[in-house]
Parts: structure tokens; C-alpha cells; sequence
């Protein structure tokens, strides 16, 4: 049974990797409309607040597909720092806090699967996509703390970094170089690609110029209309 659904939606082997059929983005899309519904339904809001969290959370996980493209460091077993990706759906938990930061960093993994797949099993593409990118919305945690963007960020890094090690050590040990542990070679793989990128953004993050600006933006994004 489990061979006959992969074989549904991909094509491949666990060994060289699957390659998605038209079933599955059919029902990535399918996914990705649903979620952002989920956002926009939200019932505690008036339909003009929804409409303006769909907006925001739309432009924010555009602007981390834009940017996702510009590649600084692009490793062979996949992973990329990227021109400031993951800050913007960490952005969108901020805004909005938790559960809408989780919802559109869930979305945002299934589009990183629609443009860029890497599939070897399906847990592995559960960590990999919603899971890993998913983790950055708990960047909504923060949101209403003192230097919170900074702190939801790092702990939205800090969690996809633990769904792609839990992937890396699972069902990529066998990449690992002679003379290092599976552990450790997935701990420092993934932090070869995520380091930088938090770190500049970090950087960014504590300029008071560039802070004041996200708080006019967030004063933006919840105001009434």
C-alpha cells in the first residue's frame, strides 16, 4: 500500500530520490489554499482585519520565495542561505503571532516543495518542508516582547534547523564522511547554511532604524480599517 501511494504521487526510489507527479501539486496547492483560508476564516477578526492578515501573510511569503532564489551558499545534499528567506515568515508570526506565524510557515514549506523537491521518504518530506518550515512561525512567540522579532527569529531558526537535523540524521546518514559520527556531520551540515544567513539577519535586525520601521509596519498590518 505504502509503495502504491508514493507511486500515485512520485516517481523515484528512496535511494536516487522521488520526483513529484501532477497528483501531488495538484493537492500542494490544494493544501496551500486551505491553510491560507484557515488564516483568513479566522472568526475572532472582522472580515476587514482577515482580509488584511491575507494580504500581509501573502506579500511576506512571496517576498521569502523572491528570496529564496538568491543563493549565497547552496550545499550539495540540499540546503541554502538565502537573501533573508526565513525572515519573512518568521515577519508573519510576528505580526500576527503563533498560530498564524505556524499556519503560513506550513504553506511556505509546502511551496519551498512545489519549486525545489527533495524526496526520499515521506516522514523525511514531512520534517523537511511543513515541519522545518513551519518551526519559523513560532516566531510569533515573541511578538508582543521587547526585541521580540529578534527572539522569535532565533527560536524559528533554532527549530527548523532541529527538524532538518532529525531528517539529516535519519535518512542521510549514510553521507556521512569516514571518521565522523552521522550526529555530528548533520549537526554541522545544516549549521554550514543556516549560521550565516541568521546571523546577518540578526545583524540587520538590531539596527534601531531598521527595528522602528517593522513596528510601523506591525502598527500597519493591525489597525483598523
Amino acid at each position: 500500500m505504502y509503495l502504491g501511494i508514493m507511486n500515485f504521487f512520485a516517481t523515484g526510489d528512496e535511494k536516487n530520490g522521488y520526483t513529484l507527479k501532477a497528483p501531488s501539486y495538484i493537492l500542494l496547492i490544494a493544501l496551500i489554499v486551505a491553510i491560507l483560508l484557515l488564516v483568513f476564516l479566522n472568526k475572532k477578526e472582522t472580515k476587514k482585519i482577515r482580509t488584511k492578515q491575507l494580504v500581509f501573510a501573502s506579500v511576506a511569503m512571496a517576498l521569502a520565495v523572491v528570496t529564496s532564489f538568491i543563493k549565497f551558499v547552496n550545499l550539495p545534499f540540499g540546503g541554502s542561505a538565502t537573501l533573508f528567506s526565513m525572515f519573512f515568515i518568521c515577519l508573519i508570526g510576528y505580526l500576527y503571532g503563533t498560530k498564524i506565524g505556524l499556519l503560513a510557515g506550513i504553506a511556505y514549506g509546502f511551496l519551498q516543495l512545489i519549486i525545489g523537491p527533495s524526496i526520499y521518504h515521506p516522514i523525511q518530506l514531512l520534517l523537511d518542508y511543513p515541519v522545518a518550515f513551519g518551526a519559523l512561525g513560532l516566531a510569533g512567540i515573541f511578538s508582543k516582547s521587547k526585541y521580540g522579532l529578534v527572539k522569535g527569529y532565533i527560536l524559528g531558526v533554532f527549530g527548523r534547523y532541529i527538524a532538518h537535523v532529525i531528517s539529516g540524521y535519519v535518512f542521510f546518514s549514510d553521507y556521512t564522511p569516514v571518521g565522523q559520527t552521522p550526529l555530528i556531520y548533520t549537526l554541522g551540515y545544516n549549521a554550514t547554511y543556516l549560521l550565516p544567513e541568521a546571523i546577518v539577519t540578526i545583524i540587520i535586525l538590531l539596527i534601531p532604524a531598521f527595528t522602528n520601521g517593522l513596528k510601523e509596519v506591525k502598527r500597519m498590518a493591525n489597525e483598523q480599517m
